[in-house]
């Protein structure tokens, strides 16, 4: 009622809207630890940059006293990163906002930005699956062909290790999964190691004996295991933060606010992300 009664307070509601909505967004959210960096950017069109450097380029060789030092080259991506908006109107009546209280509204508020942070992870795995249009989607490897032994449709832990081994010089810290898959992995022998297990119990967080977290998501499709190095793979593109634009319909007596948030994500380095398909 406080937030309505003069418009000396009214102008409080869309920081109270924004705040909880950016709360929803970050309280299960797995962005950040699968991002490598944050790039706020006041703009539509970001162009990042990248290094690909060759297999003789990652070799550090020795130089000799006057010899030319080698050189890694870092340029501008030939496209520009994509930019989507996400948002919602709230629209609700005076008497559904002036007589609840705050922490009961709050809880629309964080389940809204609950849906926003879910739409910003299906992007940032698309990318990291397809690229981001600069040629540079993640490398497939599929069970029962070199150098992934065994038979497609199989899962086994030879085959993590033979996944786990392509990733040189990068390391393989994080795996992404859907739902169907990681029940297959959570059933190897391997995983029912009874530290892992009381790893999860006592604390909730899945890992696995490859030493990278393992998070569940349905945005991964079933059948693929996404991994990749979190520290060098995905940049994350915000233009701003969470917007809030807030007005009244008096003729209905009406409350609306739309909120909005936009952002992108672009590969940083195009070897660090690879899928396996089994």
């Amino acid at each position: 009622e406080k937030f309505i009664h003069t418009s000396d307070s009214a102008v409080l509601f869309p920081e109270f809207v924004s705040r909880v909505v950016r709360q929803g967004m970050e309280e299960e959210s797995i962005l950040p630890a699968i991002t490598a960096t944050v790039t706020k950017f006041d703009g539509m069109d970001y162009r990042s940059i990248a290094s690909v450097p060759s297999e003789e380029d990652k070799k550090l060789r020795r130089v000799e006293e006057g010899a030319r030092i080698p050189e890694t080259t870092v340029r501008t991506q030939e496209n520009l990163v994509h930019l989507y908006k996400r948002g919602r109107m709230l629209v609700a009546s005076y008497e559904a906002i002036r007589f609840q209280r705050l922490d009961l509204f709050s809880v629309t508020l964080r389940q809204i930005g609950a849906y926003i942070g879910r739409m910003h992870l299906e992007d940032a795995i698309e990318v990291l699956l397809n690229g981001d249009g600069n040629d540079n989607a993640a490398a497939v490897f599929t069970a029962g062909t070199s150098p992934i032994s065994g038979e497609q449709g199989t899962l086994t832990y030879a085959q993590l290790v033979e996944f786990w081994a392509q990733f040189a010089p990068f390391e393989m810290n994080t795996m992404l999964v859907g739902n169907d898959t990681i029940v297959s992995l959570l059933k190897l022998s391997e995983f029912q190691n009874p530290l892992t297990g009381l790893n999860f119990q006592g604390t909730g967080k899945l890992s696995s004996p490859l030493g990278a977290d393992l998070l569940r998501t349905g945005a991964v499709p079933d059948g693929k295991i996404l991994a990749f190095d979190k520290n060098c793979a995905l940049e994350m593109v915000r233009a701003g933060d969470v917007c809030v634009e807030y007005d009244k319909l008096i003729d209905r007596q009406l409350e609306r606010a739309s909120i909005t948030t936009i952002s992108g994500f672009a590969k940083i380095c195009d070897d660090a992300a690879n899928v396996l398909a089994i």
